[in-house]
């Protein structure tokens, strides 16, 4: 048959130009491309041998091989797969509509073994136009197993390309790219480099299931010592990849050290992972996942643009380096590669399409996290301990943005608490531990364990002996007010609202002690009246003789800075003033007013008192000049 010219179809020709120009962002990916072509056309003649004992195909050594000539600035990827006839170069190349792969697996699906190809992939013609990113032409060579002759397809991607059958084809298909010059606009690297085929394959294409081989020169021996050049061996071939897919295989037969060493490659980490984590899902979707989780954070993990996500490989074939879709947020420092079978994907294998399958895999692997999280608390403490130590506040953040696995997330943190100072608490401990009576999970938020243990809030829970948990984190502040219980216990804070603790008088005792100290209340209530909202008796406070607290559905001033921190300002709500009634200091102060309530210095004491509350807690004072004041003129009277 003579060569035939023909033009592309108009969406062949318009596609063609957006995989030159711009949909691929890393040219070395037409060579991920081709490769996972022909692992394809492996995969399929391997099934088609197998259905039909007539085919006469040869499937003794199954490969891929990469040739690149220096000086004729080409590279060719060979296989002996299946191979195309006349017509399918025709329907396939030149037209999108089509899918080789696609109309394959409906074959298959049809015949009785159809499962055995569910996990085939990929669309010949799109992964094939990719070749025009890096070549000026590109020249295919092919043969369909089972018959005699091939197909010769050329094309400089302008908008038309020659078609011609030739008789000397092997079996299988070849596919040869002529470069361009190295040194264009475009930076082009260059391509018939061994160094830098053998880094794209070690990139996307290590764990591919067939062979990848090159031809490289091997010499024998060094210089001599005569100054005779050394003698060069012909060219031998060499498996560039390692097909060696550990999460594809049992954990009993995986050495530690080889799943440190991938860890190692994917996450450029010089440490061991803390936690290896596999996972086989079988049934309508079938992928399968190895998940590491790191002993540290690495630089700059704490930033916006630090990457972040696993690596998402569709048959062994790298499709995305950092796939964030495959992971909620607060799995962020999960490091590890995931293999699905089959995946909806763009024209470039690059952008995930947000559907079903996404969804389940995301949930799942979520769930799957979660559940090696708790079992290292439970069984490996020290390990969990570091853990924690580095990456529980980036847990906790999924109690805001995962209600959905909020149980989960809870059964995997732990928090510091009052009950032991070296030790860390989970939830359910912590109710366990709750005396007969106690109705609440206490909580209290701070900068840091002494600040909120050396807090007056803390001074009759203390006493009482009741156990607080101690939140140090900025994200503490948020999801506390997320979670509404915990196993039937309201969390609530020390800092907030009434601390309902009782005091051990009385009703008569209590109400004539409010009665005794209505004047001082109602009489710093309007001294104060543009700072606070309420100034009463306290039940929290044993030693200091005043504290300031939050009204139970108020924002707390830490929250407050946070969002003020990210530009966005809260309504500003005044406190509570709460006094010790028992304190010489609160005494006294109720002795001078009932004695003369237009006393001069009275008040300036009751600035002094609510300074010193904020003071206490750590609080900024609106103005510290002017409180100094005040407290370098009180000192100065008791000289």
């Amino acid at each position: 048959m003579p060569t035939q010219t023909f033009e592309f179809q108009v969406e062949a020709r318009q596609l063609l130009q957006m995989m030159i120009h711009s949909i691929y962002s890393n040219k070395d990916v037409f060579l991920r491309e081709l490769i996972s072509n022909a692992s394809d056309a492996l995969d399929k003649l391997r099934i088609e041998a197998l259905r039909d004992d007539t085919l006469g195909a040869d499937v003794s050594d199954l490969h891929i091989a990469l040739e690149a000539d220096k000086e004729a600035r080409t590279l060719t990827v060979r296989d002996n797969g299946v191979g195309m006839s006349h017509d399918e170069v025709v329907q396939l190349i030149g037209t999108i509509a089509k899918s080789g792969t696609a109309e394959f697996l409906q074959q298959l699906k049809e015949a009785e073994n159809a499962g055995t190809a569910e996990g085939l992939i990929g669309q010949f013609g799109v992964g094939f136009y990719s070749g025009f990113m890096v070549a000026d032409e590109v020249t295919l060579l092919t043969r369909r197993a089972g018959e005699d002759k091939g197909t010769r397809w050329v094309s400089s991607g302008e908008g038309t390309y020659t078609i011609e059958t030739v008789d000397d084809a092997p079996q299988g298909t070849s596919v040869t790219l002529r470069l361009k010059p190295v040194d264009t606009e475009d930076k082009v690297f260059d391509y018939t480099s061994p160094w830098k085929i053998r880094e794209i394959v070690k990139r996307y294409s290590d764990f591919i299931t067939w062979p990848i081989r090159m031809a490289t020169e091997v010499t024998d021996s060094a210089d001599g010592e005569d100054g005779t050049e050394a003698d060069e061996s012909p060219a031998e071939p060499e498996t560039l990849n390692s097909m060696k897919a550990l999460w594809a295989r049992s954990r009993s037969e995986v050495s530690d050290a080889e799943y440190h060493e991938l860890y190692k490659h994917i996450s450029h980490d010089w440490a061991d992972p803390l936690d290896i984590i596999q996972l086989h899902a079988e049934g309508t979707f079938e992928y399968q996942a190895l998940l590491f989780l790191p002993s540290h954070p690495p630089l700059g993990f704490f930033s916006q643009e630090s990457a972040r996500g696993v690596q998402l490989y569709v048959k062994r074939v790298l499709i995305m380096e950092d796939c964030e879709a495959l992971l909620p947020g607060y799995l962020r420092f999960v490091k590890g590669v995931v293999d699905a079978r089959d995946l909806s994907l763009n024209v470039s294998r690059e952008i995930l399409q947000q559907d079903r399958q996404i969804q389940l895999m995301r949930r799942r692997l979520a769930k799957k996290v979660l559940a090696a999280l708790k079992d290292m608390r439970v069984n490996r403490a020290e390990t969990y301990a570091t853990f924690w130590r580095e990456f529980g506040r980036v847990v906790k953040e999924g109690l805001l943005d995962d209600p959905d696995n909020r149980d989960a997330i809870l059964a995997a943190c732990s928090f510091a608490s009052t009950h032991d100072p070296e030790a860390q608490t989970t939830l359910q401990e912590y109710v366990e531990r709750m005396p007969e009576g106690q109705e609440h999970v206490f909580y209290m938020t701070g900068r840091s364990r002494e600040a909120v243990e050396s807090s007056p809030h803390m001074e009759a829970f203390r006493d009482k002996g009741f156990e607080v948990l101690i939140l140090t984190d900025p994200v503490d502040e948020l999801w506390v007010d997320a979670v509404p219980d915990v196993q039937g216990k309201q969390l609530r804070s020390v800092a907030k609202g009434e601390a309902d603790l009782g005091t051990g008088d009385d009703e008569e005792q209590d109400q004539a002690r409010q009665e005794e100290f209505a004047a001082l209340l109602g009489w710093l209530g309007e001294q104060l009246g543009d700072k606070v909202k309420e100034v009463r008796l306290s039940s929290r406070l044993t030693v200091s003789p005043a504290c300031v607290v939050s009204d139970t559905g108020d924002v707390t001033p830490a929250l407050r800075d946070m969002y003020r921190a990210m530009g966005q300002d809260l309504p500003e709500s005044k406190r509570i003033l709460e006094l010790n009634p028992g304190h010489a200091l609160v005494e006294g102060l109720r002795r001078a007013h009932a004695e003369d309530a237009s006393a001069p210095d009275l008040a300036g004491l009751a600035e002094l008192l609510h300074g010193m509350a904020l003071l206490a807690e750590g609080s900024r004072l609106d103005d510290p000049a002017h409180f100094t004041r005040l407290l370098a003129d009180r000192l100065e009277r008791t000289l």
